[in-house]
């Protein structure tokens, strides 16, 4: 299966990220640390049972026996657990706008990860995005009366998460990260669950069959996207998985704001469309660059 495929594993993974706030809202009554709860003994347990199908206990074995790569998994499941949380909030707080928000602004915190981290040099006009950026936090800032901290949390955490996995490389297959993941998180789903159940109390097996079914397929909902992205990356160019990325917000958007019917004032419109600004100067960007890479006469720096 060439690039045509990929783009399809690519286009699918994206359309059901950008669909979940539609999935999550499903969930209810469940709050949002019954639901990630629920979310990561299920990862799990699709996981192990994809294991046992695919016949890759090997694989996962290999990753158990590095303690770096462990320790580094480890730390990465943190981050995913910060994400889950933030964007089940969201989306069961009539916040699925500003969860939107978070993942049109991820790929340029990846570029500032870049620079603080990796101590990356920017172009003229990836500093342009950044700062584009920059107006456009403070405008939504003054629209919304406070700082938009689902799309900020959502934003760093992933970009970390992002930055996070590429150190462990070629290294961890998607099943094998995932299933490390979300066995690293089981304590928190425990405790989650403890605190579900002494407080506003347990929805599972209390709001009927079709409900348990739905809780149960969160472990697919989470995997099945994980895995599509996987197949993608290693079939299609970085431009193309680009850009397919921003298909998941704006579905996110078109829900929040379509389904959901989230308020959108002036300044919010102002906000994002500074963000869609910034977002095509960067894309523009890397789609030149690239071009100049690949020419006869590029000359590597």
């Amino acid at each position: 299966m060439g690039s045509s495929g990929g783009l399809a594993y690519a286009a699918s993974a994206y359309v059901l990220w950008g669909l979940l706030p539609l999935f999550f809202l499903a969930l209810v009554p469940a709050g949002p640390i019954e639901v990630v709860a629920w979310r990561i003994v299920f990862s799990l347990v699709f996981c192990l049972a994809l294991l046992t199908v695919t016949r890759s206990w090997s694989r996962l074995g290999a990753v158990l026996r590095d303690g770096r790569t462990m320790a580094v998994m480890v730390v990465a499941s943190l981050l995913i657990f910060v994400n889950w949380q933030t964007y089940v909030l969201g989306a069961l707080t009539g916040h699925v706008v500003d969860a939107a928000l978070g993942y049109f602004i991820n790929p340029i915190f990846t570029v500032v990860i870049g620079v603080v981290l990796l101590r990356e040099r920017l172009r003229r006009a990836q500093w342009l995005a950044v700062g584009i950026a920059l107006v456009a936090v403070v405008v939504l800032a003054v629209g919304y009366g406070d700082i938009p901290w689902i799309a900020l949390i959502l934003a760093t955490s992933f970009s970390l998460y992002g930055y996070i996995k590429k150190r462990v490389g070629g290294s961890v297959d998607a099943l094998s990260g995932l299933t490390i993941e979300s066995f690293s998180l089981i304590p928190l789903a425990i405790v989650g669950l403890v605190i579900v159940s002494l407080t506003t109390g347990v929805t599972f097996g209390a709001a009927g069959p079709w409900h348990v079914l739905l809780i149960v397929l969160s472990g697919v909902i989470t995997a099945v996207p994980l895995l599509f992205f996987a197949a993608a990356s290693r079939r299609l160019p970085l431009v193309t998985m680009g850009l397919v990325q921003f298909l998941a917000p704006v579905l996110q958007f078109i829900v929040g704001v379509v389904v959901q019917q989230e308020a959108m004032p002036v300044e919010r419109w102002i906000g994002f469309a500074l963000v869609w600004f910034a977002l095509v100067v960067l894309v523009l960007d890397l789609v030149m660059a690239t071009r100049a890479s690949r020419s006869p006469g590029a000359v590597s720096r």
